[in-house]
């Protein structure tokens, strides 16, 4: 189970940061370099996804959970916008889900 929870870290930060750069290159006028650097990650989440042991659909379920939650710490962390109630809250209802999800293999 700690290799799936790293794996699915591992796989957020990739998908949220390459997605980031992207935002910030098209949205923030950042240079091409940037995008594309961040094209190059979100290959890389893709690679990521595929070394779990769980099915496709349970990977991508339970991952959808976890990506809300660290979609949240990043707009917290990087953005320096703090999450309100109703944010934790969703997030913390994602989360139950995916360990809901993933007691049984």
């Amino acid at each position: 189970m700690l290799r799936a929870i790293f794996l699915f870290i591992l796989a957020g930060v990739s998908e949220i940061g390459g997605g980031y750069l992207i935002w910030q290159w098209l949205k923030n006028e950042k240079p091409l370099w940037v995008g594309i650097v961040g094209a190059a990650i979100m290959i890389l989440y893709g690679v990521i996804a595929t070394r779990q042991e769980f099915s496709f659909g349970k990977t991508y379920a339970a991952y959808g959970g976890i990506f809300i939650v660290m979609a949240v710490l990043w707009g917290w962390l990087i953005d320096k916008r703090l999450p309100d109630w109703s944010e934790w809250l969703g997030a913390g209802i994602c989360l139950v889900g995916v360990f809901v999800m993933l007691l049984k293999r």
